[in-house]
C-alpha cells in the first residue's frame, strides 16, 4: 500500500523545507499551495490551490501524513485591530485546518496517519501586539489536542509552535540587519528560527507512533526561559 503526505503550504518556508526532507527519504508528497511551486520531484504532486478551495481535492485513499502550514503574521495594537483581521486570521490558521482535516479523515484513519499542526510561542507567552493571531492559533492548539482524542487509536495529532522564523512570511521583522539582530538578542539562544530546525521538529512528529495531543514549543528558549 502507497502512502501519500499531503503538505498544505509546500511552496515556500517550513513546509517547502519539510517537502524536500520527506522527498529526499523516500516519501511520497502531495503539496498543496496558493501558487505554483519553482520546483519538480518525481515523488511530488503540486496543487495549486487556496484554502477556500480544498474541500473540491480529491485525496488518496491511505494519507500516511498530513501537516498544515499556513498561517499569518498580523502584529497590530489591539485597539487597531478590525473585524476582518480576526475572520481572516482565523479563517488562515483555524479554519483552513478543520476544513482539510475534515476533508481527510477517512484516509489518515485507513493509513494509521499521522497530523502536524502549526501554533505560535505567542499562544503561551503572551506578547504585546499578537491578540488576533493568538487567539486564532490557540484555536489551532485546542482542534489538535481534540483531534487526538477523537481519533485515537488510529491517527496521532501534534501541534509545534515556534517562535520568530526565517521564511518569507516574517520577511518585513527581518528585513534589515538592525531588525535581525534585535530578533536574535530577544531569544535566550540568540537566534531566530530556520525552516529547516522547525522542519525536523514535524518530521519526527510524523514519524513517531507514539506521542499525540502535544504541543511543542521550537522557539529558541523563548517559551521556557529568561536571560
Amino acid at each position: 500500500m502507497e502512502h501519500t503526505i499531503l503538505i498544505i503550504g509546500h511552496r515556500t518556508g517550513i513546509g517547502r523545507a519539510l517537502t524536500e526532507m520527506l522527498l529526499n527519504k523516500g516519501n511520497k508528497v502531495l503539496g498543496i499551495s496558493r501558487e505554483p511551486v519553482d520546483y519538480e520531484h518525481a515523488n511530488l504532486e503540486s496543487i495549486s490551490m487556496g484554502i477556500d478551495n480544498m474541500e473540491t481535492i480529491n485525496l488518496p485513499e491511505h494519507l500516511s501524513g498530513l501537516v498544515y502550514c499556513p498561517g499569518t503574521i498580523n502584529l497590530k495594537p489591539f485597539k487597531s485591530l478590525k473585524t476582518d483581521d480576526f475572520i481572516n486570521d482565523f479563517t488562515i490558521n483555524a479554519l483552513g485546518a478543520a476544513k482539510i482535516l475534515q476533508k481527510a479523515e477517512k484516509s489518515l484513519i485507513s493509513a494509521k496517519g499521522s497530523v502536524v499542526l502549526f501554533s505560535t510561542v505567542a499562544v503561551a507567552q503572551g506578547m504585546p501586539f499578537h491578540a488576533s493571531v493568538a487567539m486564532a492559533k490557540a484555536a489551532v492548539e485546542g482542534l489538535g489536542r481534540s483531534l487526538a482524542a477523537e481519533w485515537a487509536p488510529n491517527v496521532s495529532v501534534n501541534t509545534i509552535a515556534p517562535s520568530l522564523t526565517d521564511t518569507p512570511m516574517a520577511t518585513k521583522l527581518l528585513g534589515n540587519e538592525n531588525r535581525r539582530a534585535a530578533s536574535e538578542q530577544r531569544h535566550p539562544l540568540k537566534a531566530v528560527g530556520t525552516p529547516e530546525e522547525i522542519a525536523k521538529m514535524a518530521q519526527l512528529l510524523l514519524e513517531s507512533k507514539w506521542i499525540s495531543g502535544e504541543v511543542f514549543g521550537v522557539n529558541g528558549g523563548m517559551g521556557r526561559i529568561r536571560n
